[in-house]
């Protein structure tokens, strides 16, 4: 009798740990190329650190389009390519961009952005952020769709 009231004192104190621990993944999407596709991701975060642009320069951008082909803003210049997906990993695969120089700390961001682009990154994915992050780096998206 003393073992169940215990564990009756206790259960609702387990629950309750069970479900704050999940509130936050309430936006989670499955990570699949229709989840990621057919929108424009502007980069808000590297490591968790806000973004310290030169005046006058846009935030990075990641926009997946038909077939998912992949393009977007580095910080300075303009990229493109093929986007890979195979589980819960990304990469742009054949990644060219245009080459013009920026001042710093555009040109180290856009140095960032190109190479956690082109490796293989794990992406975690809502309704409103796309985080991709490998063992260097964490970058943080938000859904900036243009409306039509």
């Amino acid at each position: 009798m003393k073992k169940m009231a215990i564990a009756m004192l206790v259960a609702p104190a387990i629950l309750a740990g069970c479900a704050t621990s999940t509130s936050g993944k309430g936006d989670a999407m499955e990570v699949s190329k229709a989840n990621m596709q057919h929108h424009n991701w502007v980069l808000e975060s590297v490591d968790g650190q806000p973004l310290n642009l030169p005046e006058g320069f846009a935030a990075p951008s990641l926009e997946i389009g038909e077939s998912f082909t992949a393009n977007g803003h580095g910080g300075c210049n303009r990229y493109f390519g093929q986007g890979e997906l195979k589980g819960d990993k990304f990469r742009i695969d054949k990644m060219a961009s245009t080459m013009m120089a920026c001042p710093e700390p555009a040109m180290n961001l856009e140095g960032v952005m190109t190479k956690v682009l082109g490796d293989w990154s794990d992406v975690t994915l809502t309704k409103q952020t796309l985080v991709l992050e490998n063992s260097e780096h964490v970058l943080s998206f938000q859904l900036r769709d243009w409306v039509n």
